[in-house]
């Protein structure tokens, strides 16, 4: 039986950034169910991950990989007239647009350069305490290992059979597909507009590309659009503005399409004993947020420096970490509820009367 430090479950953006950091400091396996990285919805990363990647060493590569640069957001929300906000006055400069897979093969292949074991495709088939430790199979290969961290989303598979409980605050899910601009504008924004039965997001992506992509209630009606392409397709003209952005970028609709929740959740507790969660296993936004990508990266950082601490011996580590989540928790439901309300425009319709409920 093979002994390690620590043993991540899910090689995402969150596990690899844990992965990253604590690869100079221990001995790592990562466990991941897919040998490269799928196509998923969530491009937009905020300027202030470049904090981020400079705390990790990882600036310049980042620059380097020339992601399309986002220099504000459009949208169409508690009012029929479009309102622009650009990044002029962030002091951390432009976002970015990604290629989302692309990206995910950077963090990978950095988490490997700095010595952490990637085992993928591979799925952790049994896990139980042993000692101080946990034993944990991965196939026919058995490890035992001092820490483990789940950052396999919001489904949290190990967190949960270690009984951690995920809270679902509503029933979001998002139906995407992806195609090319036959005329982009290179204008670089990101695009949001409210409709009656949910909202849509687009943004333009590297090569020309642009992602659009739809969102409603798992148990409404819309919800049958949001899974079927041609039907999502079709749905675009129930909004005027993205239809009309959409026209002027000679958008052609490519064949690459998906469905996936898009909820928000906590884990109770993100950290235990000998465990912790980051990214959407511990706590996951709703899109409209635009923090999901930079959550992954700040709780990969978070529980990489909480493992190392509580590997050392500190013994307020994890209680820190939990902390320090349930205070984003907080912000981030204040900061979802103000953005929800401020539409208004169908007070009646079953989605928005739902947010307007959880109003604090």
């Amino acid at each position: 039986m093979r002994r390690v430090d620590v043993l991540i479950v899910g090689g995402g953006p969150a596990g690899c950034t844990a992965a990253l950091n604590l690869a100079p400091l221990r001995d790592v396996v990562i466990v991941e169910r897919n040998a490269t990285p799928s196509p998923r919805i969530g491009e937009s990363l905020p300027a202030a991950a470049r904090r981020l990647f400079r705390d990790m060493g990882l600036l310049d590569q980042f620059l380097a990989e020339g992601h399309a640069p986002c220099y504000g957001q459009r949208s169409v929300w508690g009012d029929s007239q479009p309102q622009e906000r650009d990044a002029t006055r962030d002091p951390d400069g432009h976002g970015w647009h990604l290629d989302r897979v692309r990206f995910e093969q950077w963090l990978r292949d950095a988490a490997i350069v700095r010595g952490a074991q990637f085992l993928a495709p591979a799925t952790m088939t049994h896990v139980e305490r042993d000692g101080d430790g946990w034993r944990v199979a991965v196939g026919k290969l058995e490890l035992n290992a001092s820490m483990v961290i789940d950052a396999a989303g919001r489904g949290a598979p190990l967190a949960r059979r270690l009984g951690a409980q995920t809270r679902i605050d509503d029933r979001l899910v998002c139906g995407w597909l992806y195609g090319r601009d036959e005329r982009p504008g290179g204008r670089g924004l990101t695009f949001v507009e409210a409709t009656e039965d949910g909202w849509w997001y687009s943004a333009p992506i590297p090569n020309d590309r642009r992602v659009v992509a739809f969102h409603t209630d798992a148990d409404l009606p819309a919800a049958r659009i949001a899974r079927d392409r041609d039907a999502l397709l079709a749905h675009t003209t129930s909004a005027s503005e993205l239809g009309a952005l959409l026209a002027s970028s000679g958008f052609a609709a490519g064949a690459e399409s998906g469905f996936t929740t898009a909820h928000s959740a906590t884990l109770d507790p993100c950290a235990g004993d000998g465990f912790l969660a980051a990214g959407d296993a511990a706590l996951a936004f709703d899109p409209l947020s635009s923090q999901g990508l930079l959550n992954a990266l700040y709780t990969g950082l978070a529980a990489a420096e909480a493992t190392d601490s509580h590997l050392r011996g500190d013994a307020n580590a994890l209680p820190r970490y939990r902390d320090a989540i349930a205070v984003i928790a907080d912000t981030y439901r204040q900061h979802l509820a103000l953005w929800y309300g401020m539409e208004q425009r169908w007070p009646e319709a079953e989605f928005w009367k739902r947010r307007h409920s959880k109003r604090v």
